[in-house]
């Protein structure tokens, strides 16, 4: 069983700053991504960011020059440093990881920014 454990949200002003972790734990073994992920409320989830092994990052459009994603191999740890923060960036943020070909998301922790 894989645990992802995420932690580091809550309210910001605009323009602001927030960083995001998930460890995960348990039956994890060779992890080829991890990423990070949004959900705003009556909205599909959207790319926020994912970083392979080799550390190639991706990162939606909306958070692009903003935000910077990391990994810790040694505890199987992905970060998400959030900068200059925006309300359109409220939203519930879930990370995941891709483990042997199966995808792990974690229970989400809630980013809130105010104008």
């Amino acid at each position: 069983q894989v645990q992802l454990v995420e932690s580091g949200g809550g309210l910001v002003q605009a323009g602001g700053s927030l960083r995001l972790s998930c460890a995960a734990s348990g039956s994890i073994f060779s992890i080829s991504a991890m990423g990070w992920y949004r959900q705003a409320p009556g909205k599909q989830r959207e790319l926020v960011a994912t970083i392979a092994s080799a550390g190639r990052t991706n990162y939606g459009d909306a958070v692009l020059g903003r935000f910077t994603i990391s990994r810790a191999d040694a505890t199987n740890t992905v970060y998400l440093q959030m900068n200059s923060l925006k309300p359109e960036d409220t939203a519930v943020y879930y990370c995941n990881v891709v483990s042997l070909g199966v995808v792990h998301w974690g229970q989400g922790t809630q980013v809130t920014v105010s104008s």
